[in-house]
């Protein structure tokens, strides 16, 4: 059982992660202050440097959190399809959904994540590259069930295979955010779907 200090603790944090998500995907990092975000989240600028060290430190936990997000929910899709007795690659297209899933909800922070992925020199680089891991290693491992069952083709490469396969729904979801934002979530995942199976050729 938590302590009531502890979930409080955790509603602050969830607070200065929103602000800071947002403030940073609309200015940039250098640009967004501590007093910014303290404004933002209705904190005092005290608070900030009670829960974190520093901006970057913030930032950093901010990223851990995100992606901590994300991966639970690709494995969850993966565990529930798999329950209901479904095959590897239905697994693959239930976190197909839940990446869309994820991301519709957390635009702001997908953006983010996006962008720093290619950026190099950053103090929290390493911190990125291990939860970027985290999240393709639960993709890596329904692949490698997926080859181990026959399912799919031993020729597959699962470490790139399973990158695309993040890339493909990262991606495809922002561009659906930004630019068609009238397609519904159904009509993204069926698109990715179709990809997914190998059925875009025509065959």
């Amino acid at each position: 059982m938590e302590s009531s200090g502890t979930t409080r603790r955790q509603a602050t944090r969830q607070k200065l992660y929103e602000a800071a998500v947002t403030l940073i995907a609309e200015k940039g990092f250098s640009a967004t202050t501590v007093d910014e975000i303290a404004e933002r989240a209705g904190v005092a600028k005290g608070t900030v440097y009670y829960n974190f060290k520093s901006k970057t430190e913030l930032f950093e936990e901010l990223l851990r959190h995100g992606v901590g997000l994300l991966t639970v929910s690709l494995r969850a899709a993966a565990e529930e399809s798999e329950e209901r007795g479904g095959t590897r690659v239905e697994a693959l297209d239930a976190m197909i959904r839940a990446g869309l899933a994820f991301i519709d909800r957390y635009p702001a922070f997908t953006q983010l994540y996006v962008a720093e992925l290619w950026r190099t020199n950053r103090a929290w680089q390493s911190t990125l590259l291990v939860v970027r891991q985290e999240a393709v290693a639960v993709v890596e491992d329904v692949l490698r069930d997926a080859v181990g069952s026959g399912e799919l083709s031993e020729e597959i490469d699962i470490p790139l295979t399973a990158a695309a396969l993040v890339g493909m729904v990262l991606v495809a979801a922002l561009d659906w955010q930004a630019f068609q934002p009238e397609r519904s979530i159904d009509e993204v995942h069926s698109a990715l779907s179709l990809l997914l199976h190998g059925r875009v050729s025509g065959h």
